[in-house]
């Protein structure tokens, strides 16, 4: 009896440390990204500058009453050029030959979108509900981790490519923007109801 204890005890092992590898796996193919980027965002601004270490090698430039952004990312010149009103979607067009490279679709929720360029299509979505939180990913998996906090925040990079590194920004800011629109919206006929 003692002999098949110590079996099964041992086989038992043997299970869970084959388990906890691959969740080590799975979380270091996931979470652990070969490069990480930050950006920094003033409080009431909506220009964003990206670093990698101490150097800025980009910036993504929006405003709130314009449906185009400008942004440069390692000498790479991009614009977003947003169009529709209850149905927006946004072009992405190449700075330097003025062409349409890519497109993005907005869901309504305002916590997903899908990115096409090429011949590639990638989702980017909030992963927590404080919406601090996203992803970009593909049918490979994982590509880009973002995480803000109060003025800026990281970008972990699986495969860097210069466009996705401003466009996860730009869903970001766009999104920021639709929840204060919504709220404008809401609270100025609440606010003007009880002002009369």
């Amino acid at each position: 009896m003692s002999k098949l204890f110590i079996c099964f005890t041992t086989t038992l092992n043997r299970i869970v440390l084959m388990m906890t590898v691959f969740c080590l796996t799975l979380f270091h193919k996931i979470y652990i990204m070969k490069q990480t980027l930050t950006w920094k965002k003033k409080t009431f601004s909506e220009d964003y500058q990206i670093y990698d270490g101490v150097k800025q090698i980009g910036y993504l430039k929006s405003s709130s009453f314009s449906q185009m952004s400008r942004g440069t990312i390692n000498g790479k010149q991009f614009q977003f050029r947003t169009k529709g009103f209850f149905n927006q979607e946004t072009t992405i067009v190449d700075g330097s030959t003025m062409q349409p490279i890519g497109q993005i679709r907005y869901n309504s929720w305002m916590s997903k979108a899908q990115i096409t360029y090429g011949d590639k299509s990638i989702s980017w979505q909030y992963t927590n509900a404080w919406n601090t939180k996203w992803t970009l990913s593909d049918e490979k998996g994982l590509r880009y981790f973002c995480q803000k906090k109060a003025c800026g925040g990281s970008i972990g990079v699986n495969e860097e490519e210069d466009l996705l590194t401003l466009t996860s920004l730009f869903v970001t800011n766009y999104y920021q923007q639709m929840t204060i629109a919504v709220m404008v919206a809401v609270f100025i006929p609440i606010y003007v109801s009880v002002l009369t």
